[in-house]
């Protein structure tokens, strides 16, 4: 009886251990999306950002004369943030997210 306990006990870590593999890929993945998707911006001008997002939520200046666009978004109630860096010549040429799926 011992024994049967043991291995019913170890065959269920071994499905939840799996399924955190699992959700780590979807989380990859999808976080490889949007670095895909954001990626399309760089060397766009800032009216294409702007006409597509909209104004930023907020707009944060760089010492090396660069502004980072900060848009921010909810979804099931996790806080996605996207900035995109902005040259004096109002060129994309960075960005980063944080919490997008």
């Amino acid at each position: 009886m011992k024994r049967l306990f043991f291995t019913f006990l170890y065959t269920l870590f071994l499905i939840s251990l799996a399924s955190c593999e699992t959700v780590t890929n979807k989380i990859d993945q999808t976080t490889e999306l949007e670095k895909k998707e954001l990626s399309k911006w760089l060397n766009k001008s800032e009216e294409d950002l702007k006409s597509f997002y909209g104004q930023p939520d907020k707009v944060e200046f760089l010492k090396t004369r660069n502004r980072n666009y900060v848009y921010f978004t909810k979804k099931y109630k996790i806080k996605c943030e996207r900035k995109f860096e902005v040259n004096p010549k109002n060129i994309i040429v960075g960005f980063s997210s944080k919490n997008c799926f």
